[in-house]
C-alpha cells in the first residue's frame, strides 16, 4: 500500500494510448515509444539461414556475426555471393578469429570491387589501399561521430572491410546505425521537408586543416564540393536511406551553412536512437564489413591512452542517386 499522504492518480499504463506509435517530447526534439516499423524486418532476419556459414543477429535490423568461414583462403564464388547477400540484408557483418595478413585482407576486399586510396589518411607503407588507424598516447581517436565515409567524393565508397590489429583492454567499440530504418522511421514533417532536397558535401569540413594554404586551390580542384541527395536509393536492395552527416555536409542546396544547421541537426539526431544501432567489441583478428550507404558508424573514443590499431580497405562505389 502507498503512504496515506500519496494520491495515486494512475489506474492504467498511459502508454496504452500510443497504440504502438511514437510521440514527440514536449520540445519536439526527440521521439519516444515503440519503433514498430522494424518489426517485419526483425522477424525476417531472425528466420534467415545460410548454406555456407551461420549468422548470429546482433540487433533487430542491423549487424550479424558470421561463423564457420575462413577469409584467409580462396573462397568460391558462390560463398562470396552469399557473403555479399548477407551484407545486403544485415548491412554490416562481423567475423572473429580471422588473423589475416595485410595481403590476405586486400585479396578478400578486392573480391567485392576495386579499392580506393584515401588522400587524407595515412596508409600502410607498402599497401596504399590499406588505411591505418594507429591510436595511442600521442594520437587520439577522433572518429567518434556518426558518419558515412568519404561522402565528399563524387563516388563515395560502397563498402568497407576493417580489421583489428591491436585492441585496447576495454573500450574502442564501433557502433553502426541502420540508415534504412532511420529513413523509414522519419517523422512526417521531416520527410516532407527533405523531399527532393540535396546536400553539399566537402572534404574541408574534416580534412581542410591538413592542406597547406598554397595547395588549397589544387585540392579543391581535385575534390570539389559535391551534391548528393539527402535521401538515396540503394542500388542493390532498392531500400531508401538517409544520407547526411555532420562530418562532411556543409549545407543544403540553395541554403547557407547557417540556414542549414537546424535541419541538419534534426536529421542527424535520428541516428542517435539505440533501436537503430548495433555495437561491436573488437579483438585482434576481428573484422567488420559494412555497407557504407546502408549504415553510418561511430568509433567510441573511450580507451585513451590505451592503444588501438586498425587497418581498413574500402571498395569504390557509384554516385548516390535519389
Amino acid at each position: 500500500m502507498p503512504p496515506a499522504d500519496v494520491e495515486v492518480l494512475a489506474t492504467y499504463d498511459s502508454s496504452v494510448d500510443l497504440e504502438g506509435k511514437r510521440k514527440w517530447t514536449p520540445d519536439k526534439r526527440m521521439q519516444l515509444g515503440p519503433v514498430g516499423h522494424i518489426a517485419d524486418e526483425r522477424e525476417s532476419l531472425l528466420d534467415r539461414s545460410w548454406e555456407h556459414f551461420d549468422a548470429d543477429l546482433l540487433a533487430p535490423t542491423v549487424g550479424a556475426v558470421l561463423h564457420g568461414i575462413d577469409l584467409s583462403g580462396h573462397l568460391p564464388t558462390e560463398v562470396i555471393d552469399d557473403v555479399q547477400m548477407a551484407l545486403d540484408i544485415y548491412k554490416v557483418i562481423f567475423f572473429r578469429e580471422q588473423h589475416l595478413t595485410k595481403n590476405e585482407h586486400l585479396v578478400f576486399a578486392r573480391r567485392f570491387g576495386e579499392l580506393e586510396v584515401h588522400p587524407f589518411l595515412p596508409s600502410n607503407d607498402l599497401q596504399p589501399e590499406l588505411v591505418r588507424f594507429d591510436k595511442g598516447p600521442s594520437v587520439g581517436g577522433y572518429e567518434n561521430n556518426w558518419h558515412h565515409d568519404v561522402t565528399w567524393r563524387e563516388n563515395p565508397s560502397r563498402s568497407t572491410v576493417l580489421r583489428c590489429v591491436q585492441s585496447p583492454s576495454i573500450g574502442g567499440d564501433t557502433l553502426f546505425a541502420d540508415m534504412c530504418a532511420v529513413h523509414d522511421g522519419l517523422p512526417d514533417d521531416l520527410r516532407t521537408e527533405i523531399d527532393g532536397l540535396s546536400a553539399i558535401h566537402s572534404f574541408e569540413r574534416s580534412f581542410g586543416s591538413q592542406v597547406p594554404d598554397e595547395r588549397k586551390g589544387e585540392f579543391r580542384a581535385l575534390y570539389p564540393e559535391v551534391e548528393h541527395p539527402v535521401v538515396c536509393t540503394h542500388g542493390r536492395t532498392g531500400r531508401r536511406f538517409l544520407y547526411v552527416n555532420r562530418v562532411f555536409v556543409d549545407r543544403f542546396v540553395e541554403r547557407s551553412h547557417e540556414e542549414s544547421i537546424d535541419l541538419l541537426d534534426r536529421l542527424c539526431r535520428q541516428t542517435d536512437y539505440p533501436e537503430y544501432q548495433c555495437r561491436f567489441r573488437w579483438e585482434p583478428g576481428s573484422i567488420a564489413f559494412w555497407d557504407n550507404r546502408a549504415v553510418q558508424h561511430y568509433a567510441s573514443s573511450d580507451y585513451w591512452p590505451d592503444v588501438r590499431v586498425m587497418e581498413r580497405a574500402s571498395i569504390m562505389g557509384d554516385r548516390p542517386v535519389a
